[in-house]
């Protein structure tokens, strides 16, 4: 059990979890087809964290096309990049699951606004920084493996 636990807590990353529920914010993911890699954006409300240690999960919802969209996401996987907080939302539940009942209005939640959400803001952003650096060497190394590609192909 107790190796269990440490190979776990190597892999956790303390800059992950910096949303809460209620936020909207932009999940940036890495999609790999085939060969290629890329990052997929995907924005949504946060409508549930459940789980605990290595196996936290989130789950976004979002509108697409008149039909909700729902995703979970693993907190500590190394394909979410970074996740950016878009909107702070003022809510009084773990779960939001009553989000799906509402259509149009009803189905947002409330801004938080004034010096909380400007301070929850900030330290946000300050966690995704490293996130930042990460996504910008995955960019880098595909730019690399396509560069590479192409001189192979014109050797040919």
């Amino acid at each position: 059990m107790d190796l269990i636990k440490t190979i776990e807590e190597r892999q956790k990353n303390e800059h992950a979890l910096n949303y809460k529920v209620g936020d909207t914010v932009k999940v940036h993911f890495e999609i790999i087809e085939g060969k290629t890699k890329r990052i997929q954006i995907y924005e949504g409300l946060v409508i549930a964290i459940k789980g605990s240690g290595v196996r936290k999960t989130f789950t976004v919802r979002k509108i697409s096309y008149g039909v909700g969209v729902e995703r979970v996401f693993p907190v500590y996987s190394p394909r979410v990049i970074k996740v950016d907080v878009v909107r702070v939302g003022k809510v009084r539940r773990s779960k939001l699951y009553y989000i799906r009942d509402k259509v149009g209005k009803g189905a947002k939640v409330k801004e938080l606004v004034g010096q909380k959400a400007v301070e929850y803001l900030k330290w946000s952003r300050g966690m995704t920084k490293a996130a930042e650096a990460l996504e910008a060497k995955i960019n880098a190394e595909e730019k690399a493996e396509i560069a590479a590609e192409k001189s192979a192909a014109a050797k040919k």
